[in-house]
């Protein structure tokens, strides 16, 4: 079995590491300074167990990277760019190809089940981040995260056993599940709070209280558009003891992937896909999802605007959501 890891920032870029470090073939898609960084130097990694620079090879594309008929293809973008990084796949994989969607929010598979037989969904909990073209980072130690994953929509079959005993054997926890999307449902509602922290920054002592909100939204329309989702304690004993977070020298500031694009300055950010799934499931149901909403539409303009993490004070947030039509207030 061998891996085309496409994308190959924070999650794609250490998953791709460590799968090359335990001997796996791997190939990573990669673009812009970050392809000609790690094509000309290597992939550095760093983590509190140390720091290594690999030789993997990277490719710009899938055309350049090659599929073959062993190859295992694992999305590693954001969902924003999961679309159009599909149509290229498509253009030179075969039908049958197994996918595997190790991203965050719950329609991805569905996209990808429309132009591939064999696709797998990927609960990601894993702490990692890419700021530097060339680098990335694993923030947790010795087990750098837990990727249970299952055949999309349902079910578990040789590849997924195969593919959850490579990401055990390259350092990961992994298991097979029938039911992945169940679990992929609850990390949507964690991360809900991602373009909170984003938008809030770090030490914004009414952050929480807007993140609470919009989880709160989002469990209610789960809940009522019969979304099954397993429990916060089912989900908190599977992660209970297994991510840890030793110091090491050079660690990126904390905050999720939300926070980290805002850093790097991308341009887009992942909320239509997290904030912006609760938001759809409301209109289409007729639910008010207004935190959501907010909370989304002002991360996707700091987004494109370029703005750091911290540029929308979390009282303003609340101020916002306490107006009749937090839509329209100033």
């Amino acid at each position: 079995m061998a891996f085309v890891i496409y994308g190959a920032g924070a999650i794609g870029g250490v998953l791709g590491a460590r799968l090359f470090t335990a001997g796996f073939d791997v190939r990573l898609i990669a673009r812009g300074e970050h392809l000609s960084a790690v094509r000309d130097h290597g992939l550095r990694l760093e983590s509190p167990e140390g720091t290594t620079t690999l030789p993997v090879t990277v490719a710009s594309s899938p055309a350049e990277a090659g599929i073959g008929t062993e190859d295992v293809v694992v999305l590693a973008m954001k969902s924003q760019d999961t679309a159009d990084a599909l149509a290229a796949l498509r253009a030179v994989a075969g039908p049958g190809t197994p996918v595997v969607c190790a991203q965050n929010g719950v329609v991805n598979e569905r996209l990808a089940l429309r132009l591939f037989e064999n696709v797998y969904g990927v609960c990601v909990m894993f702490p990692a981040s890419h700021l530097r073209p060339g680098v990335v980072q694993s923030r947790s130690a010795p087990v750098p995260g837990i990727l249970d994953l299952g055949r999309y929509p349902g079910g578990v079959d040789d590849t997924a056993r195969e593919v959850a005993a490579a990401f055990t054997k390259a350092g990961f926890v992994s298991e097979p599940r029938a039911d992945i999307m169940r679990w992929k449902h609850r990390k949507l509602i964690m991360n809900l709070g991602n373009a909170v922290g984003a938008l809030c920054g770090p030490g914004d002592d009414d952050a929480p209280r807007v993140s609470e909100l919009v989880r709160a939204e989002g469990e209610a329309v789960l809940a009522a558009t019969g979304v099954d989702v397993v429990s916060e304690e089912e989900d908190e004993a599977r992660r209970a003891g297994i991510l840890r977070f030793p110091p090491f020298e050079g660690r990126a500031p904390g905050g999720g992937s939300s926070v980290q694009s805002l850093l790097r300055g991308t341009g887009s950010i992942e909320a239509d896909y997290l904030n912006g799934e609760i938001v759809l499931l409301g209109r289409l149901h007729g639910i008010p999802t207004p935190a959501n909403e907010l909370v989304c539409a002002l991360a996707v303009v700091a987004a494109r605007e370029q703005r750091q993490p911290g540029c929308v004070p979390a009282s303003e947030l609340l101020e916002k959501l306490s107006a009749p039509d937090p839509r329209c207030a100033p």
